[in-house]
């Protein structure tokens, strides 16, 4: 049976149960990463009747996201293999568990991938996407790139009919802008930076133009930052042709930008968020991450009274990027790059793997 052959990534669910399921013939598909650099369409187990406070989502879309990419390639550090991947979902229920109320078979919805355990300091504090027990869809747990997902109730938020199945996807990366702005405390008046113009960063534009404010975007690649133009940037700046701390300078009359958010993970580019770019009293927003460690005189922070924030995931965040999406606040098909059937998932990756400047949001479609 494929589910003994693939049972480390159902490692969490009872063993029991799905031999059984693959008794009475409850197989569903999965796009599974069973090795390093190597996608298979696998079976699985259907994953039974929700709990008293479940439903059971059918997935109809899933958006690639750079987290997966990092998984396929072994670079996630956090990934364990064979993984079901799959974190920006969008589907429809199709199964209640009976204390559960205000859902209906049927209804479109979006699939917030932050599990946490709600006891932890963390989460009595009202912030359960840095939970000590933290547990994400598609990295530590079985995610949602299979036929049906059985998820608590908390996690499931209704879309409205007038979103595709691929831009309901991607209420979930549109929900880590929602909490970088709050992180960052975004207000009228602020220059903004962002260091970044793949999907995360031009997403961040985005939320960030529904303010009265003036951005800046910081790339390398020419074509993103056309993208970004055109999106509403007020100043592009690429890298590495441009002086980008006097560019800077001049856009902010010599003060500085008042907000930053570095989103590319280079090491390089925060230490200049911090020591060159922000202005007195300035927030330096940081969504990238990597593991070296950086230079950074605290004198830099001290002496102009900086705030340096993480952002992590979101922190039920879902609302407000359900509404931006779903009143036309904000337009996701400008960073939907390609659709492709779940049957063609090998080309998928390929697609995303060889087209790096072109590609922003790849999605599945079941």
């Amino acid at each position: 049976m494929l589910y003994r052959k693939y049972h480390v990534s159902l490692r969490e669910i009872d063993t029991e149960f799905y031999e059984s399921a693959f008794l009475r013939g409850e197989i569903v598909k999965a796009c599974m990463i069973v090795e390093k650099g190597k996608i298979e369409i696998v079976d699985i187990p259907y994953c039974g009747d929700p709990d008293e406070h479940e439903v059971v989502v059918k997935i109809k879309a899933g958006g690639i996201c750079g987290s997966d990419m990092h998984i396929y390639h072994g670079t996630n550090a956090f990934a364990v293999y064979p993984n079901i991947m799959g974190h920006e979902l969008a589907g429809e229920i199709h199964a209640i568990g009976k204390g559960v109320e205000g859902f209906r078979k049927g209804e479109k919805v979006a699939i917030n991938n932050v599990l946490s355990c709600g006891e932890c300091y963390a989460c009595r504090q009202g912030r359960p996407n840095v939970c000590k027990n933290l547990k994400v869809l598609g990295v530590h747990t079985p995610g949602g790139f299979q036929e049906y997902l059985r998820i608590s109730k908390h996690n499931v938020y209704p879309v409205p009919d007038n979103l595709s199945w691929a831009e309901a996807a991607l209420v979930e990366p549109y929900s880590i802008a929602s909490e970088s702005m709050n992180r960052g405390r975004i207000a009228d008046g602020d220059t903004v930076l962002i260091c970044g113009a793949g999907p995360i960063g031009l997403m961040l534009l985005q939320a960030a133009k529904l303010h009265d404010v003036k951005v800046a975007v910081l790339d390398v690649v020419a074509s993103r930052l056309e993208i970004a133009r055109k999106l509403g940037a007020d100043l592009v700046l690429n890298g590495k042709s441009d002086d980008v701390k006097q560019a800077i300078m001049e856009f902010t009359d010599n003060e500085g930008v008042s907000l930053s958010f570095e989103a590319t993970g280079n090491l390089r580019v925060l230490e200049a968020c911090i020591s060159h770019y922000a202005s007195q009293a300035g927030r330096v927003v940081v969504l990238g991450f990597s593991t070296e460690k950086m230079q950074i005189a605290p004198i830099e922070i001290m002496k102009r009274e900086l705030d340096v924030l993480g952002t992590r995931l979101n922190n039920n965040r879902f609302p407000e990027a359900i509404d931006w999406l779903a009143t036309g606040k904000i337009d996701p098909k400008h960073m939907i790059s390609a659709v492709y059937p779940v049957e063609k998932v090998v080309e998928a990756f390929a697609f995303v793997d060889e087209n790096p400047e072109r590609t922003l949001k790849v999605v599945l479609e079941f």
